[in-house]
């Protein structure tokens, strides 16, 4: 990770060097979060002989605004302490860059996180950070990434262009973790495609654009696949797993179309690695119900489809799955959300359910509840893995 951090150090250099001799705007800003997991049963492999599991995480955000505004650095540092899994028990920096700002472009540079995608339940082409998976199960903790990005804003669209110096390993539940495959991932001897290993230089460039109702994006990848193929291999005379990351070219685009209280979502992607080559898509609908029985209460309800080329034969959660769910906001002072979802896996005939459940207290305090629940269908959907994870969560988090 030192190699990784040289990016963003080059930026606060690089700042030091251009800002002004004038007043600096600095605020510091953060949360500490406590964590409780209650699982319905046992773990189905060994070390997982527990039902309840306590964690705490500190994410403090350092900002600085310097040149009037045109000059910004964040600093963004996490860390979790696991009661049971030592790979759950890691740090990360989510955030350390510098961005300079300009009449008609923006300069960014050093660890960052991008998002891009418009579906619920699947980001099918979020692709430029690796995904922090010892966080949670549905993907979206990410890990930061280094980058240089520079961002031309035109009448026809917004062009980014990415250079990517240094590769992020996914991380995984290690033997004590639950919502893990039977076999242990070996990080420490993961393989790479390329000579360069973690050090290789991965490009991309996004073009994306508003048309009245619509929203869309299209972007080209080149690098290392942040999804890794596994390899039977053995430690110590256990069977263990072994990550192998691959090159890979990917085509993505993702859209958008509101149109009254309807939301259409679309996301289209296109890979090619020395392994295979496919397409993937992830469709979906959300229509809103607008302040129900004259209250302040917004009700959505939502329905998504997931379809990879592969088939059976995909290493994805979702090749065949069909999504259902609702949304209710209250638009109240405490923020208070509620989303709940159901998958079903058409080919393996497995279910997931899912519920999350969010309100703040006071100026400081958010409480959040979270269950998950599994079902396989199938002996050989990988969703058999962790079907008996099924657990409810509840976090504190205390913004400073």
């Amino acid at each position: 990770m030192n190699k990784q951090l040289f990016s963003a150090g080059l930026a606060v250099l690089l700042l030091s060097g251009t800002a002004q001799a004038e007043e600096v705007f600095f605020e510091a800003t953060g949360k500490l979060s406590g964590e409780f997991r209650g699982y319905f049963d046992e773990g189905k492999f060994s070390g997982q002989d527990y039902q309840t599991g306590t964690s705490f995480a500190i994410e403090p955000e350092l900002f600085w605004e310097l040149n009037g505004g045109s000059d910004t650095v964040t600093f963004t540092p996490f860390y979790r302490v696991d009661q049971h899994d030592e790979e759950r028990t890691h740090g990360d920096v989510r955030e350390l860059s510098w961005i300079h700002v300009a009449d008609d472009w923006e300069l960014r540079t050093g660890l960052r996180r991008v998002f891009w995608g418009v579906t619920e339940f699947n980001h099918l082409v979020d692709v430029i950070n690796q995904t922090d998976a010892v966080e949670d199960s549905d993907g979206e903790d990410k890990l930061g990434q280094p980058m240089v990005n520079l961002s031309l804003v035109r009448d026809w669209g917004i062009v980014d262009l990415f250079i990517l110096p240094g590769f992020r390993e996914r991380t995984f539940a290690g033997n004590d973790g639950r919502l893990r495959s039977g076999l242990v991932v070996d990080t420490e001897n993961a393989r790479y495609e390329s000579n360069d290993g973690d050090q290789h230089i991965d490009t991309a460039v996004r073009w994306s654009q508003s048309f009245d109702l619509y929203d869309v994006g299209l972007y080209w990848f080149k690098g290392t696949n942040r999804d890794p193929r596994f390899e039977l291999g053995v430690n110590n005379a256990v069977p263990i797993l072994v990550p192998v990351y691959e090159q890979m070219d990917q085509i993505g685009f993702d859209g958008q179309a509101t149109i009254e209280n309807w939301l259409w979502k679309l996301e289209l992607l296109w890979r090619d690695t020395s392994a295979e080559q496919y397409t993937a898509m992830q469709a979906g609908v959300e229509y809103t119900f607008y302040g129900v029985a004259e209250s302040a209460v917004d009700l959505g309800v939502l329905a998504e489809y997931g379809w990879d080329e592969r088939g059976e034969n995909a290493d994805a959660s979702f090749q065949n799955d069909l999504f259902i769910g609702s949304r209710i906001t209250l638009n109240d002072e405490a923020s208070t959300e509620f989303l709940a979802g159901l998958g079903y896996d058409i080919d393996y005939q497995s279910h997931s359910l899912f519920a999350e459940a969010s309100s703040r207290f006071g100026e400081n305090w958010k409480i959040s509840l979270d269950a998950r629940v599994f079902d396989a269908g199938d002996s050989k959907d990988p969703i058999v893995n962790i079907e008996q994870d099924d657990m409810v969560q509840l976090t504190a988090d205390y913004y400073f």
